[in-house]
């Protein structure tokens, strides 16, 4: 079971990276282009439903530009 402080981690790194994902005025879908991540799978990350994998996080930094260590 996640414990709270794991869900709470979780939501900040997904708010982080619609946050960024905002401020380059990137919807989802181009994101989840970019990365080569399936659209629904950027939305559940944004949303804080799932936790995903560091590959995952690395291929969506890369698309956004920034580094994992940014998202914590």
């Amino acid at each position: 079971m996640i414990e709270n402080e794991e869900i709470l981690l979780i939501k900040s790194v997904g708010n982080k990276i619609r946050q960024k994902r905002e401020e380059l005025n990137l919807s989802q879908e181009l994101l989840s282009f970019d990365a080569n991540i399936p659209k629904n799978q950027i939305g559940r990350i944004e949303r804080g439903e799932i936790s995903t994998s560091i590959s995952t996080l690395h291929k969506i930094c890369k698309a956004l530009k920034i580094e994992i260590k940014d998202l914590f």
